[in-house]
């Protein structure tokens, strides 16, 4: 199911070698990406990972936002992409405003996935495991104010998530305390012993599902909101035409050789091609 996804219109004519870019603070967009090429699979893309930047959970608001506006603006004027999606929880619940004001191309942005949430929950209790950012967001306060007033919104910024999925991609083992802290942290809070529904609100946490869906036990669904992002671009790209010039690529941050530890699973998200922003 689809979350709330923030997006500007579509515009009326593109270059049709211009790409889709995909920015996040590391991995967790390719979760977006993968839902994206179901539904447009000849569209091109390029994917940002702001590895410098990782992990933008522990970073301040004016961080985050200053960060995102500026990387956005060069990457824009650099590439010249048809729609920029936002596919981080963190930069788009905080950063989203400004991006749209330094960026004249349309900008498609997630939120954590309350609404349907609310919609799948039988007991009435929903877990949310975001960063430390996300999670206190007054954007949030307003989802579960209009989505979910009448249940029970049981909210966890879970440290070391973000850095498991980053490994699982690269490869390595995932830190199983980790994922044990974010179950057991939602389990000790009031009311927890009903929870039968979890929103992962961080792209990088759906990398997770299998070990977090061990964690928590039969009887949790979870949900995120990759595939309603990839409908709605794909929407807002309804009509125009798509030329693949050159390979979709994946452009990093920060110092080290990339794709690195990451190529293998870059090139199964079909992302031979690497190198830096």
């Amino acid at each position: 199911m689809p979350s709330p996804v923030l997006d500007t219109p579509a515009l009326s004519s593109v270059d049709p070698a211009a790409p889709i870019l995909l920015f996040d603070s590391g991995v967790g967009g390719l979760t977006v990406l993968g839902e994206l090429r179901k539904v447009l699979p000849q569209a091109p893309v390029i994917y940002a990972a702001d590895m410098a930047g990782l992990p933008y959970g522990t970073k301040t608001e004016a961080q985050v936002t200053a960060r995102v506006a500026g990387l956005l603006g060069r990457m824009t004027e650099r590439f010249a992409p048809r729609l920029v999606c936002i596919a981080c929880n963190t930069a788009s619940t905080i950063a989203l405003g400004m991006v749209r004001e330094v960026l004249e191309v349309p900008v498609v942005g997630t939120v954590p996935a309350i609404k349907p949430a609310a919609a799948m929950t039988r007991s009435g209790v929903i877990g949310l495991l975001g960063t430390q950012a996300t999670i206190r967001q007054a954007y949030v306060d307003r989802l579960e104010q209009e989505f979910a007033g009448d249940k029970r919104l049981l909210r966890y910024g879970g440290p070391g998530l973000v850095e498991a999925a980053e490994a699982k991609l690269r490869g390595e083992p995932v830190d199983p305390a980790a994922i044990a802290r974010a179950a057991e942290a939602l389990r000790a809070m009031p009311g927890c012993e009903d929870i039968d529904t979890v929103v992962l609100a961080c792209t990088h946490f759906p990398l997770l599902e299998e070990e977090l869906a061990q964690a928590f036990g039969p009887g949790v669904r979870f949900v995120h909101g990759a595939e309603g992002i990839a409908r709605r671009i794909a929407q807002l790209t309804d009509g125009q035409d798509f030329a693949r010039q050159i390979p979709d690529r994946a452009l990093f941050t920060g110092p080290g050789e990339f794709p690195g530890a990451y190529g293998a699973a870059l090139a199964r998200y079909g992302l031979p091609e690497g190198g830096r922003f």
